[in-house]
């Protein structure tokens, strides 16, 4: 498989979420998105309104997060988090799921999380995605994550925040293997995002042949820049 520059870069969420990114790296970041005509620019919920500003003459949707990077954060104020991003005029978000509910089987929770999330983001017409941490997570788990977000009505699922500190043995980021378990859990209707750890083009190759629809990556003109006219 192969693709171009430019379908490449409509599936990437150009990402810069350090939280010590400053104003003038994120406007650096959205004149990268605009060259490369990225799918968005995702960054910190702090740093909206500006790249809101910078993207405003482009087609690339504003991303940010609720909940990162812990997803520990009650309910009420991750949708707080997302209301007040969309306000200031994010058209996705993407939510943490809260990992130690799910681990804990209450997934009666982990459901109504996502869904208040969902609510408030599609109320606002925008775009949910739902980061489910593979990386800590046993399989069994993943698919129970994944089933639980498309219930819930979330858009898409998400691997990784890519900040996250797994046992030995596991990386932190996306994985083939996990892209390929999500996908087939949720089947062709839900969008799969691959985040963490992704920095050249076989990388996102790899990523989009085993069933992501996205990827997140804060290497994105590295990435494009590799794939062929």
């Amino acid at each position: 498989m192969t693709m171009t520059k430019s379908q490449l870069a409509r599936l990437i969420d150009h990402t810069l979420l350090s939280p010590e990114a400053t104003p003038a790296e994120v406007k650096a970041l959205c004149d990268e998105a605009r060259r490369y005509k990225f799918a968005s620019v995702c960054i910190n919920p702090i740093y909206v309104q500006l790249a809101v500003e910078e993207m405003a003459d482009t087609d690339v949707a504003v991303c940010t997060v609720a909940g990162f990077p812990l997803g520990a954060t009650p309910t009420a104020i991750k949708s707080q988090e997302a209301k007040q991003a969309i306000d200031d005029g994010a058209g996705e978000v993407d939510m943490v799921i809260h990992i130690g509910s799910l681990k804990a089987g209450d997934h009666g929770y982990v459901h109504a999380d996502i869904a208040k999330l969902a609510e408030t983001c599609h109320q606002r017409e925008a775009i949910l995605k739902v980061i489910i941490e593979a990386a800590l997570l046993e399989d069994e788990e993943k698919v129970t994550a994944c089933q639980l977000a498309q219930a819930a009505g979330a858009d898409f699922v998400k691997t990784s925040t890519g900040m996250a500190k797994p046992p030995a043995g596991r990386v932190s980021g996306a994985t083939v293997e996990d892209v390929r378990l999500m996908r087939q859990t949720v089947g062709a209707e839900m969008g799969v995002k691959a985040a963490g750890g992704i920095r050249s083009y076989t990388d996102a190759l790899a990523m989009i042949g085993a069933g992501a629809t996205r990827i997140g990556a804060s290497s994105g003109v590295q990435i494009v820049e590799e794939a062929p006219e």
